[in-house]
Formats: C-alpha cells, structure tokens, sequence
C-alpha cells in the first residue's frame, strides 16, 4: 500500500514540474507583454504631447503668422491619429486579451495540480 501511495505521490510531482515549466513560460510571456503594452503607451504619450505642444505654439501664433505657418490639413492630422494612437492602442487591447487568457490558464493549471494531488492521495488511501 505504502509502495502505490509513493508511486502515485512521484506521479503528481513529474506533473507539478511540468507545470512549473508551464508556469514558468506564462510569467516569462506575461512580463514580456506587459513591458510591450508599457512601450506602447509610451510611444503614444509622446505622440500626443507633441501633437499638444503643436497645438498651444499654433493658438500663440498671430493671425498673419498662423496664415503663413502652414498648419498640416486635416486629413493629415487624422491619419497621423490612426498611425499613431489607434492602431497602437488597438495593439495593446490585444496583448491585454493575451494576458488574461495567460492568467486564466495559469489558474486552471493551479486549480488542476491541487485536484489532482488530492486525488492521488484518496486513490492510495
């Protein structure tokens, strides 16, 4: 009886290591998603202070000045926007989605191994 308990106990531990390498890859992967959407924001903070910093030096500007410092048309501003803000912003919407989709299957390995151990250890009792 003593033999199948140890057995089944060197059984879950072969698991739990896996799982540790598994555990191990999903806090690599997360930490590495979370210092790209960090990146991100970054980049987009620094688009849009400039794009303020612009915008308050044109409203200073005097009328005859404003008329001759060839503000960017419109369209232009708003394809800069998507270039800049939207898209990157639509990336980071994704590597959050990859996050938590690494968290949940993080949680369901913990829920499994604890199961699993418990249940070893009832089929050997």
């Amino acid at each position: 009886m003593e033999t199948a308990v140890v057995k089944a106990i060197s059984q879950e531990r072969n698991k739990t290591a896996k799982t540790a390498d598994v555990h191990l890859f999903l806090e690599l992967f997360i930490a590495k998603r979370e210092s790209q959407i960090a990146e991100i924001e970054l980049v987009v903070s620094r688009y849009e202070k400039k794009r303020h910093t612009e915008e308050r030096a044109s409203q200073s500007f005097t009328g005859i000045r404003k008329f001759f410092s060839g503000k960017k048309p419109d369209h232009h501003l708003a394809v800069e926007y998507i270039h800049y803000v939207k898209k990157p912003m639509e990336q980071v919407r994704m590597l959050r989605a990859e996050i938590e989709t690494a968290k949940e299957m993080m949680e369901q390995a913990n829920q499994a191994d604890i199961l699993a151990m418990f249940a070893a250890v009832e089929a050997a009792n």
